[in-house]
Parts: structure tokens; C-alpha cells; sequence
């Protein structure tokens, strides 16, 4: 085999790194859907905000349980000293107490309104969450690929000038070239080592970023399959987008929320009717006959006539953060669009920037068999031959580049959709069910005494297992 086949060969060899053309992985490697899968499992952002989701649905059972009696206890026992020596007897005093508001004008049950509506925003963030979490994983399968993809490169890169070394050593000895040539091909080899080093520097950093992403270390991975995209054109994105974002369907329920938060304020000023019964018992330590044992009932009205303008500061500050949650969906609105449209018009972009970088490797490497060709005749330098090999090299790095740019990009247009989630991708794995939780304490259930707090106690322990 001459030197300039070989030379061909080693350079394809790189090529091969990319992907481009080359045959799929082994059935074995770990696929795009697996790591996402593994991503949802053990993400620790995803726990947080499920606690964060739960705790909100407790605000329900609070609101809840403010529209239901309560029953309280109180117990006292003393004696009366009269003088120094005289002491009255040791009496025990033991009351029982139900309460409960007969009539808020509605301020209760708005404040059940209120924190429903709060637990859908939460839900909707959740969502977004999820999002987050599955975008960085898939940036952090496509770096370890990128990285892997440029390591393989670089390593052919340094078996191709090793070769060339070799062979500038023999022809040197026999006299065909000169040691200057030669010291050129040991500069080009020590650089293709310096970014070889390089290379390996960055796919150890992409692993331990892929291990925090998606909970353990990548072995071989697959190329992802081509996503198809739920809507055709960028008109209908937006359109989708709007209605499906978790960001825009999470400050909606938050601007609802608000606005209800306003009728609230406004019907503080108006009178509580409550009513309460009781039950006391008193009996003397030195007596067998009970002393006082006597039951109350009470019905009243209480409000406010003046607390300082307390409460229309608060009218006004309800208003206030009614007026900020709308202003923040508008803006976010507008984030989402601009956001679906610079995606969509960069996935169109990558894809082109990949054809055009295709094409770029494949002129580069006839330039570089061109340049070889011509110096093995005397119409080009050895430095010639290295630039041109560099230039060959580059455009490798390109290509790598530019293909995992366009099959993440793809990934981006569904996450400024609003569509980057398990149940979207349908990845194989059990989803987190937000309303079991949320079932289970809705009617603020009381641990250990009721069924609905059974209940409760086997959604935590499932909880826990997960």
C-alpha cells in the first residue's frame, strides 16, 4: 500500500468518527429515551418541587378545614388562699369548646378558591420543571457524544501524523527531503497531541455533567432518532405554544388566584357570624357533689368599624399584585413567542449549517488529496500538505458541531412549546401522578381516625418508596 493511500485511509477513518455515513451503534448502546428515562427517575429538582407541589395542596386542606367546627379543651385547677391560714379547697375546672363561623360572606370559601388555583400553578411549574430537566439532559447526552465524536478525531488525527513522521524520517535519511520538513511534521505532531489532550479534558467534563444530568456515567450511546414535530410551520407553534406552555398556563391560574385574592380583601370589612357551645365542669378535691357543671350557647357578630386604614391597604395591595401577575404573563407570553420562533428559525439554520459543513469535509478532502498528489510530483511544500491536512481536520470538527447542534435544536423547539415531557416523548418510564397526593388531603383529612387519612398514610409511604 503506498504512503498516500494509507494517509487516505487513517483521514477516513476520522471522518467515520463523526457519524457521517457510518452504520448505526450496536443494539446495546444506551439510547437518547433511555437517558431521559433515567434523568426523570433521579433527578433531585424533580423531588424538590414534588415536596414544593404537596406542600401546596396542604394550603387546601387548611382552607378547608376553616369552613368546619372546631373543638378545643381547656383545664385549670387552684385554690383561694384567704390568710395565712386559712386555704380554700382545691377545686378542678374542665371546659370543652365547639366553634364554628356561620357566615363569612364567602371570604372562606374564596379562600379555598385561592389555593386551588394555587395548586394548579404549581402543577403547571412542575411541568416546567420537568422541562428543564429533560432539556438538560438531552444537552448533556448530545455533549458526551460531541466530545466523544471530537476525541475520536483527534485520535486519528495523531496516528495519521505519526505516520507522516515515520515516513518523513525515511525519506529524510535517504536523502529525499530535508530536516526542516522534517521538523515541521514533528511541530504538526505535537499540536495534534496538545489538542488531543484537549479532547480528552472536555469528554471527562461532558461525563460529569452527563452523571449529575441523568444519575450515571455514559457508556456507549446511540444516535438519536429524527424528532418529529408535532405542527408544521412556526404560525402554529406559537398558536400551541400559548395554550400548552406550562410557564403561560401557570401564571394564568396565578393571575386567577390574584383576582380572587382581591374579592377577599375587599370583603374583609364585612361581619363574621359565628357561634359557639361549651361545657364546663367544676368539683372540689374534698367534696363528692360537683361544685358547677354547666353548658353555654352563644351566637355573635363581630367586625371592623376603624383599624387605621388597615384593610384598605390591603384591598389595595391585593389589587397591586393582581396587576403584577398579569403584567408577568403578558411579558412571559411574549417570551414564549419570541422564544418558538428563534428556535424554529435556528433548527432550519442548523440543519443547513450540517449540509453545508457535509459538503465542506467532503471538498476539504479532495483539497487535502489534491495537495498530496502535488507534492509526491514537486508542485507542493511539505508545509502545503500539513495546512491542507489541518484545513481537513477542521472541517471534521465542524461537522461534529454541527450535527449535534441540529439534533439538539429539535429538542429546543419542543421545550419553547411546552412539549418537552415524558408524556410527549412517551418515554418508558412510571410518571409522577400530581393529583394522588393532592386527592388524599383535599378534604384535610385527620391522621389515624379517619378513612381519608388511611388513605393519606399510603400515599406517603408509596411516596417514599419511589
Amino acid at each position: 500500500m503506498s504512503k498516500s493511500n494509507s494517509i487516505k485511509k487513517t483521514l477516513f477513518a476520522g471522518v467515520a468518527a463523526l457519524g457521517i455515513g457510518a452504520v448505526p451503534m450496536a443494539s446495546w448502546a444506551e439510547t437518547l429515551g433511555d437517558a431521559l428515562a433515567s434523568a426523570y427517575k433521579t433527578s433531585g429538582l424533580l423531588e424538590q418541587n414534588r415536596a414544593t407541589l404537596r406542600a401546596t395542596d396542604e394550603g387546601v386542606s387548611q382552607a378547608m378545614a376553616a369552613l368546619r367546627p372546631s373543638l378545643s379543651y381547656s383545664y385549670s385547677g387552684g385554690k383561694t388562699i384567704y390568710d395565712a391560714d386559712t386555704y380554700g379547697e382545691w377545686s378542678n375546672t374542665l371546659s370543652l369548646v365547639a366553634s364554628a363561623d356561620l357566615y363569612t360572606f364567602g371570604r372562606n370559601k374564596l379562600a379555598v378558591d385561592v389555593q386551588k388555583e394555587f395548586v394548579l400553578a404549581t402543577r403547571a411549574a412542575l411541568v416546567n420543571i420537568e422541562q428543564t430537566v429533560l432539556a438538560d439532559a438531552v444537552d448533556a447526552y448530545m455533549g458526551v457524544r460531541e466530545a466523544q465524536a471530537v476525541l475520536n478525531l483527534r485520535q486519528s488525527a495523531v496516528r495519521l501524523n505519526q505516520q507522516n513522521l515515520r515516513a518523513a524520517q525515511d525519506r529524510f535519511e535517504v536523502g529525499e527531503i530535508t530536516r526542516t520538513e522534517v521538523s515541521q511534521y514533528e511541530a504538526q505532531l505535537a499540536s495534534t497531541r496538545a489538542e488531543l489532550a484537549a479532547a480528552q479534558g472536555e469528554l471527562a467534563a461532558a461525563r460529569e455533567t452527563y452523571k449529575v444530568a441523568i444519575g450515571h456515567y455514559p457508556e456507549k450511546l446511540s444516535s438519536p432518532p429524527n424528532i418529529k414535530l408535532p405542527v408544521s410551520g412556526v404560525e402554529a407553534a406559537v398558536t400551541l405554544a400559548k395554550q400548552k406552555h406550562p410557564g403561560i398556563v401557570a401564571l394564568q391560574h396565578e393571575v386567577r388566584a390574584h383576582d380572587i385574592t382581591v374579592e377577599v380583601a375587599e370583603r374583609s370589612i364585612l361581619p363574621t357570624v359565628d357561634a359557639s357551645i361549651s361545657h364546663s365542669v367544676t368539683d372540689n378535691t374534698n367534696s363528692s357533689a360537683y361544685e358547677d357543671n354547666y353548658t353555654s350557647l352563644s351566637v355573635g357578630v363581630s367586625g371592623t368599624i376603624y383599624s387605621g386604614g388597615s384593610i384598605a391597604s390591603q384591598v389595595r395591595e391585593a389589587i397591586a399584585d393582581r396587576d403584577a401577575s398579569r403584567a408577568e404573563l403578558l411579558q412571559t407570553t411574549r417570551e414564549v413567542e419570541q422564544s418558538v420562533r428563534t428556535n424554529w428559525s435556528l433548527l432550519s439554520v442548523y440543519a443547513a449549517s450540517e449540509e453545508a459543513s457535509n459538503a465542506y469535509v467532503k471538498a476539504q478532502r479532495v483539497a487535502y488529496d489534491g495537495v498530496k498528489e502535488e507534492a509526491d510530483l514537486g508542485a507542493a511544500t511539505t508545509l502545503d500538505v500539513l495546512d491542507a491536512e489541518q484545513d481537513l481536520l477542521d472541517a471534521q470538527v465542524s461537522a461534529i458541531q454541527a450535527r449535534i447542534a441540529r439534533e439538539t435544536q429539535a429538542f429546543s423547539v419542543l421545550q419553547s412549546m411546552g412539549l418537552l415531557t415524558v408524556d410527549q416523548l412517551k418515554l418508558d418510564v412510571p410518571v409522577y401522578d400530581p393529583s394522588a397526593y393532592y386527592n388524599a388531603v383535599k378534604n384535610a383529612p385527620t391522621t389515624y381516625v379517619s378513612p381519608q387519612g388511611e388513605k393519606l398514610d399510603r400515599v406517603l409511604k408509596g411516596l417514599m418508596k419511589d
